[in-house]
C-alpha cells in the first residue's frame, strides 16, 4: 500500500509537468482497479452452479465497525428459479463462515466448498418459475488481501471501512450471484455500526436511527437493478457535504460523504462542478439514469475512483476523475458489460466521457488537441493489442489495461463519432443506453455492433472487425498534387499496418486544405484500397494540405507530400476508383478514359443495377436502399457504400 501511495506521489509530480489536465489520474485509477480485481480475476465471467436462478432481491442486515476487519449478519435473498432444482449455489468465500440456512422458518443443511460456493440443499425440489427466499447468517475475517473489504484508517488516524468488489471481490464479504448475467432488482441495505459513523452506499437514505446503545442503524434502499460488484459501502466520520442537483426540471439528492480533512473549498468546488457536468452529461448521454434517488460521492483511501451506482468512491475529488466515474453511471452500471472481456464497454466508454468533459467544460481547443495527442501517442506506443479481449488473454493485468481498455477504447467512440458526424452519434448513445434491452441490463460487443449498425443504417462489420478484433493502427503516406488550370486536387494515398492482424484499416480521412488567399476547406477521403487515387474539385490554389488535423483518427508517423508528378496518367496506370464512397445520390469512376459498361449487385449476388459510364459522368445510385454494393466495370470490381 504504501509503495502505490508513492507511485501515486510520483504521477501527481510528473502532472505538475504537464499542465492542470492529464491522463495521470486515470493512470492512478487503473492501478487502484488492478489491485482491487488481483484476486479471483481469473475465475469464469458465469458460475454455471448459480444458472438455475435469477436473484430479484437482496436485504442485507450487517453489523459493522470500521475499526475491525469483520462481518456478521444476515443476507436475505429472493430468487425466482429458472429449473425444477434441488439445491441452489451462492457465491460466499470459504474463510466465512456461515452458521445458519434459514427457509420458511426451518433449517436447511448446507455444504461451504473450497471453490468459494456455498450449497444449500432444499427440503424438496423448488418448481421452476417459482419465486422463494432464504436467509444466510455468517461471519469471518474478510481476506483484506482481496481489496474488496477494507477496514483501515484515513491519514488523518480515523477509521474508514470501504468496500469494492469489481470483478468477482462481492463473495469475500456476502453470500451472493456475482456472475456477469443477472443483476439485482432491488437492495434493502440495514447496516448496524458504532453511532459516530457515518454509512455510505447505493440508493436512497431511508433512515438513520439512533439505536440507544451506543449503535446506529442506516438503511439504505435501492430500487435500480444492479450487478452484485456495484453494490458497496464507506463507514467513517464522514462530513456530508450534500445539496441538490437540477436538470431537467427536476431536482435530486446530490451526496458527498468525505473525511473532515477534504471538507474545504477546493474539494466543495468541484462537488459543485459535478452539477455543471451533469448537465453536459445529459445533453449528450441522456437523463441520469439513477435520478429517483441520488447521485454522490463517498470517499476511501483507495487512489482512484469506483463507480459504484448511485454513489462512486473515490480517492481524491480532481474533475477529470469526476468526471470518468459520473460517465460510468450511464456505461457500466445503466448499462454493464456483458463479460469481462467487453470491459471496454465500461472503460472505454467511461473515458469517451472524460473526452466530453475536456472538450466541453474543461480544457481550451489547443489544450484538448494536445490531449489527444498525449493519448494517441499511448496508444501506439506498441504494435498490437485490441480493444476487445480473447479469452486466451482473460487476466486482471489485461482486462485493466490503461492502454487498450480505457484509452484506446474511448479513442475508437471518438472515430465512430468522427464517421458519424457529432450529431448522429450522441443521438446514437442517448438511444443506445436508452434501449429496452440494454437499459439495467447487460451488452456485450456484438450488442453494441448490432445496435450501432442498424441505429445508424450502416455496416460497422469491418471497422469492427479492424479497431476492436483486430490489433494496431495505420501509417498513411499520402501524396498530393494540383492542376493549375483546373484547380482539382490529385491525392493517393498509401497505408501500412502495425501488426498483421488487420491488412488495411478501411476509414475516412479528414483532410484540410489551406489556399493562398487564407482559403480553408475540409475534404474526406474515403479510403477503401491501398494507393487509392482522389480527385477534388476545390476551386482555389491550394498552398498546404494537413492530415488529421484535429486527431479524428489513431495514427502514427503519417505524412502528407506534395507530388507535382501525380496526375491523370498515374491514375489511369492503376487500379480506376470510385468517388464519394460512401455516396448517397451519386458516384463517379476517378480516372475513365472511355465509355465502359458497369454493373451494380448486391452483396449476394443479385444484379441490382446496369448500365454505360462516360467520362466524367455520374451513376445514379439514389434509388438504392442503404447498405453494400459491389460495382464491376472494366474486369475490376469495388466495393460501394450507398448511404
Amino acid at each position: 500500500m504504501k509503495n502505490f501511495y508513492t507511485l501515486i506521489i510520483v504521477f501527481l509530480a510528473v502532472n505538475s509537468l504537464f499542465g492542470q489536465f492529464h491522463n495521470i489520474d486515470k493512470k492512478g485509477l487503473i492501478e487502484a482497479e488492478k489491485n482491487r480485481a488481483s484476486r479471483g480475476i481469473l475465475d469464469v465471467n458465469v458460475n454455471p452452479n448459480t444458472l438455475n436462478y435469477d436473484l430479484t432481491y437482496v436485504r442485507l442486515e450487517l453489523d459493522l465497525d470500521p475499526n475491525q476487519q469483520y462481518v456478521s449478519g444476515t443476507v436475505t435473498s429472493h430468487f425466482k428459479m429458472l429449473q425444477n432444482s434441488s439445491n441452489i449455489y451462492f457465491d460466499l468465500a470459504d474463510n466465512l463462515t456461515v452458521s445458519n440456512v434459514k427457509y420458511h422458518g426451518q433449517d436447511l443443511t448446507f455444504q461451504q466448498l473450497n471453490t468459494d460456493e456455498i450449497k444449500i440443499n432444499f427440503p424438496a425440489s423448488v418448481l421452476a418459475q417459482v419465486t422463494d427466499s432464504l436467509s444466510i447468517t455468517y461471519s469471518g475475517i474478510p481476506d483484506g488481501s482481496a481489496n474488496a473489504f477494507v477496514a483501515s484508517q484515513t491519514q488523518a488516524g480515523n477509521p474508514v471501512l470501504v468496500t469494492l468488489s469489481e470483478p468477482f471481490g462481492a463473495k469475500e464479504w456476502w453470500p451472493t450471484k456475482q456472475s456477469l448475467n443477472d443483476k439485482i432488482e432491488k437492495l434493502d441495505i440495514k447496516i448496524t455500526t458504532p453511532a459516530q459513523y457515518t454509512v455510505g452506499s447505493n440508493g436512497k437514505l431511508m433512515s438513520e436511527t439512533t439505536l440507544g446503545n451506543g449503535k446506529k442503524l442506516t438503511y439504505w434502499q435501492t430500487n435500480y437493478a444492479i450487478p452484485a460488484y456495484l453494490f458497496a459501502l464507506g463507514i467513517s466520520n464522514y462530513v456530508k457535504l450534500n445539496s441538490m442537483i437540477t436538470t431537467a426540471g427536476s431536482s435530486f439528492p446530490f451526496l458527498n460523504y468525505v473525511y473532515p480533512s477534504s471538507a474545504n473549498a477546493s474539494v466543495q468546488a468541484n462537488l459543485d462542478w459535478t452539477a455543471t457536468n451533469m448537465q453536459t452529461f445529459e445533453d449528450h448521454f441522456g437523463l441520469y439514469p439513477y435520478r429517483n434517488e441520488k447521485y454522490g460521492h463517498m470517499q476511501s483511501n483507495w487512489g482512484g475512483g469506483m463507480e459504484h451506482a448511485t454513489m462512486s468512491t473515490m480517492g481524491y475529488f480532481a474533475q477529470d476523475l469526476i468526471a470518468h466515474e459520473l460517465a460510468h453511471q450511464w456505461f457500466g452500471d445503466k448499462l454493464t458489460c456483458g463479460a469481462w472481456n467487453d470491459i471496454w464497454l465500461n472503460e472505454g466508454f467511461a473515458t469517451m466521457g472524460e473526452y466530453v468533459a475536456y472538450e466541453k467544460l474543461l480544457m481550451s481547443p489547443s489544450q484538448f488537441q494536445n490531449y489527444l495527442q498525449t493519448e494517441m501517442d499511448q496508444i501506439t506506443s506498441l504494435p498490437g493489442g485490441s480493444v476487445y479481449i480473447p479469452d486466451s488473454q482473460l487476466s486482471f493485468n489485461r482486462i485493466f489495461d490503461g492502454r487498450l481498455s480505457y484509452t484506446k477504447g474511448g479513442y475508437v467512440l471518438r472515430m465512430i463519432k468522427w464517421i458519424l458526424g457529432d450529431t448522429q452519434f450522441y443521438a446514437m448513445l442517448k438511444a443506445y443506453q436508452d434501449n429496452p434491452a440494454f437499459a439495467y441490463n447487460y451488452v456485450k460487443t456484438s450488442d453494441f455492433q448490432s445496435f450501432l449498425s442498424s441505429f445508424t443504417g450502416r455496416d460497422f462489420t469491418e471497422f469492427f472487425n479492424d479497431w476492436i478484433y483486430g490489433e494496431g493502427y495505420p501509417t498513411y503516406q499520402i501524396k498530393w498534387t494540383q492542376n493549375p488550370t483546373t484547380n482539382k486536387l490529385t491525392f493517393q494515398v498509401g497505408q501500412t499496418t502495425s501488426h498483421s492482424s488487420v491488412n488495411f484499416f478501411e476509414m475516412p480521412l479528414p483532410i484540410k486544405i489551406s489556399g493562398s488567399g487564407g482559403q480553408t476547406a475540409n475534404l474526406v477521403l474515403n479510403h477503401n484500397s491501398n494507393n487509392q487515387y482522389f480527385v477534388e474539385d476545390v476551386g482555389f490554389e491550394v498552398t498546404n494540405v494537413a492530415f488529421n488535423d484535429e486527431k479524428q483518427i489513431i495514427t502514427k508517423g503519417s505524412n502528407v507530400v506534395r507530388d507535382n508528378s501525380l496526375g491523370v496518367n498515374n491514375i489511369n496506370k492503376e487500379k480506376l476508383n470510385v468517388y464519394p464512397n460512401p455516396a448517397k445520390s451519386f458516384i463517379k469512376i476517378a480516372g475513365l478514359e472511355k465509355s465502359s459498361e458497369y454493373e451494380i449487385f448486391s452483396v449476394d449476388g443479385k444484379l441490382i443495377k446496369e448500365g454505360k459510364a462516360n467520362p466524367n459522368s455520374e451513376i445514379n445510385i439514389s434509388t438504392l436502399v442503404k447498405g453494400n454494393y459491389i460495382l464491376k466495370f472494366n474486369n475490376q470490381s469495388i466495393k460501394v457504400i450507398k448511404e
